[in-house]
């Protein structure tokens, strides 16, 4: 293996592209591409993603790991792909997903038009038996395992295979569920089962039923993908490295393929063999991955207040980065179904290059939520599309290139005109300004996206820079600046593979939870402390098996608790301090409490003794170590960077069209500064700038945007503007 390169591969799958980023071990550099996504099979995208890469390393290459960010989970769930799913829960408790949560849509002024959407498993295909337990777990009455037997062949007879579990206080003992499973394997072995104590081992019935049911219900289509890309791996993958660091959770010893771990929804990686077991956890896989690179690549150019927008073919993913960690959540859902697994607190909105065009009834232009996606794309891409999408307006207006990947998707312009001028008619207004209309809507669905993440959480969105990645990420970037008031944006590089980037700068994590319902006052901490350790033994386990047994420097803990003021509904969750659980820690994640209460919510109760404090979850975060990459040096730039590589006409705001100076990205320098209007672009991504708009390079080589607001007002300045100028500052 004499002078084989080391290199770790991150490969996230999106609607449109497919990305991949190789990381050579030794000596940090970074190599990116992209390949277009293949919507039939995935996996064929992903390894031709993984073949295009290696090719661009070039030489003897040995792979250490395979980390991958998928939306196998999401699109199964968004595109309503869960038919066949049966349900078993307590007798009595057989309408606990009718009932759901008494919560209207956007408040109850639209109750009157509000329809209640179809449950994830109607009426007739839920089953229930009999047994009880109580809170705590005792049992009240035992298990009817006929009950259990005659469930399994009612579905096995109606052709039910996926079936989910959740019977009452399953989380205080799981006994029951258990027996319920063994007894469905006996009766129904082709059926797929997810049990909720496995899935979400936490109080609430409704949110627990719930997430268990989109666990089931992914779980077959999630097992095919992975089982479809070890096949291809194991047929036609690259050659395994044998890594003797403790860097991928693959070990020392060689392997006939290299380790393959997949992005979780928490901001963690797994092995592929968890993921099959608790495929929920991956629902948010491409979007978190992105929420992190994005945090890692802006934290280095020196901003730790983003906002992340990752825009993809399909969507657009918005997150909030404070201190360089993106916050967490347990109350988020994948389109219409509640799920409470921690995951990344990100925001979709359908606002992506394929977003289609069209007429709502009232006679207004509306843009997405549909997508023409890869295929057969937006009329540009010459493959049967038929609808104008966003893409086709920035081709028309001159705004992206008349090409994508460096020439590889050739675009025709001619096309996309014809499609939106047809639009255009219907609306009584010119193709122009059908294009800017267009794109202006797209705009703003995404502003709302953001102002969803902060307004509406009390955060002012004046204060953070926007961090813009993805292949359509940058496009609007100004726009939105200008629309959301913002401090400026920053554009990492290779923008159009930030999420692949994210997926080798991520830990192996792994969360456990226990329900534990006490009052402060009458907290036991032994009691506490014993299940803190149960939590803390469930995650050395699990790391184990992930490869880090013998890792004690590459393993952390993290433990944490949900409280509330008795009587509230929702919690604040709080770090518990290492050391040992008695009266003092107590005490201390208590005021944490009230501290952590009085930031989010503006108030607190502290010292008021009318007001108790209520434990409600006990948690511990198992966490494995693996080297991030490092900052490196690119190799010196192809030009001096102070010309533009040509010009073309774009138009901007309203008015015409303006002979505009176009900018290769991998010819400027740190310290370079232009004015728009000007277009830079590169391989994955291209950034409009528009009039009155500043970007200058700074030393890690992120493009650094500012508003028309903040630019200088010199005449200097504005002459550069209309130049469209680069001046160049390098001796």
């Amino acid at each position: 293996m004499a002078g084989t390169r080391r290199v770790r591969i991150g490969i996230d799958t999106g609607g449109t592209f497919t990305d991949a980023v190789a990381l050579d071990e030794d000596t940090g550099e970074l190599v990116a591409t992209k390949t277009p996504s293949t919507p039939g099979d995935p996996s064929a995208g992903f390894m031709d993603a993984v073949a295009k890469v290696l090719a661009a390393l070039g030489g003897d290459t040995a792979v250490t790991s395979l980390s991958h960010g998928t939306t196998v989970a999401t699109n199964l769930l968004l595109e309503g792909r869960t038919g066949g799913l049966g349900f078993i829960t307590t007798e009595g408790y057989e309408a606990v997903l009718e009932i759901a949560r008494q919560a209207v849509p956007d408040g109850y002024g639209n109750s009157y038009f509000w329809v209640k959407p179809d449950r994830i498993v109607p009426a007739d295909l839920v089953r229930t038996v009999g047994g009880r337990l109580d809170h705590t777990g005792a049992e009240l009455r035992p298990l009817d395992e006929a009950q259990a037997a005659a469930a399994g062949r009612w579905f096995r007879d109606r052709g039910i295979d996926t079936i989910g579990v959740c019977l009452l206080h399953s989380y205080a003992d799981p006994a029951h569920e258990r027996r319920v499973r063994d007894i469905l394997r006996a009766e129904h072995p082709a059926a797929t089962v997810s049990i909720s104590s496995d899935v979400l081992r936490e109080y609430r019935e409704y949110e627990r039923s719930m997430t268990t049911l989109v666990d089931a219900a992914v779980k077959p289509g999630v097992a095919r993908y992975i089982a479809r890309i070890g096949e291809r791996l194991d047929s036609a993958g690259p050659a395994a490295g044998a890594d003797g660091s403790p860097d991928a959770p693959g070990g020392p010893a060689r392997a006939a393929r290299p380790p393959f771990l997949v992005m979780k929804s928490n901001g963690g990686v797994t092995s592929a063999a968890e993921v099959v077991k608790r495929p929920i956890t991956t629902v948010l896989s491409g979007p978190a991955a992105g929420a992190l690179g994005a945090a890692v690549l802006a934290g280095r150019a020196g901003f730790d207040r983003i906002l992340t927008l990752d825009g993809g073919g399909t969507s657009t993913d918005v997150s909030v980065v404070i201190g360089g960690e993106p916050g967490l959540t347990t109350e988020g859902a994948i389109g219409p179904y509640p799920s409470k697994i921690p995951m990344i607190d990100i925001v979709t909105v359908g606002a992506g290059g394929g977003s289609i065009a069209w007429i709502a009834p009232e006679g207004t232009l509306k843009v997405g939520p549909a997508s023409a996606g890869a295929d057969p794309g937006p009329i540009c891409y010459g493959k049967g599309g038929t609808e104008p999408t966003v893409t086709d307006a920035h081709v028309m207006l001159g705004r992206i290139p008349p090409h994508l990947l460096g020439g590889e998707i050739p675009l025709d312009a001619a096309a996309a005109r014809a499609g939106i001028a047809a639009l255009a008619a219907r609306l009584g207004i010119g193709a122009e300004e059908a294009a800017a209309g267009i794109l202006e809507v797209s705009a703003w669905n995404q502003a709302n996206a953001l102002r969803r993440v902060t307004v509406q959480r009390g955060l002012d969105v004046r204060d953070f820079h926007m961090a813009a990645f993805g292949g359509s990420g940058s496009l609007l970037l100004c726009p939105l600046i200008d629309v959301l008031g913002l401090a400026g944006a920053v554009v990492p590089p290779d923008p159009g593979n930030v999420s692949a980037y994210g997926l080798l700068a991520v830990d192996v994590k792994n969360d456990h939870v226990r329900t534990f319902v006490r009052r402060h006052d009458d907290l036991d901490p032994a009691a506490a402390a014993a299940v803190f350790g149960d939590l803390h033994a469930e995650a050395a386990a699990a790391l184990r098996a992930e490869g880090f047994g013998g890792r004690p420097e590459r393993v952390r803990h993290e433990r944490t608790a949900d409280l509330r003021y008795f009587g509230q509904a929702y919690e604040v969750r709080v770090p518990v301090p290492e050391g040992p659980v008695g009266a003092r820690l107590t005490a201390e994640v208590a005021g944490a409490f009230h501290d952590g209460h009085r930031r989010l919510y503006g108030y607190d109760f502290r010292g008021d003794p009318r007001q108790q404090v209520e434990w409600v979850n006990l948690r511990v975060t198992g966490t494995g170590l693996i080297r991030r990459p490092e900052p490196w040096e690119p190799p010196p730039r192809g030009g001096p960077g102070r010309s533009p590589a040509g010009e073309r006409p774009v138009r901007f705001d309203a008015g015409g069209y303006l002979r505009t100076p176009v900018h290769r990205r991998d010819l400027l320098a740190p310290g370079d500064r232009i004015t728009g209007p000007a277009v830079i672009e590169e391989f994955g991504a291209t950034l409009p700038l528009h009039p009155g708009f500043t970007a200058e390079v700074d030393p890690t080589g992120t493009i650094v945007v500012t508003g028309r607001a903040r630019a200088a007002a010199s005449p200097a300045s504005r002459a550069a503007d209309r130049a469209g100028a680069v001046q160049g500052v390098r001796p």
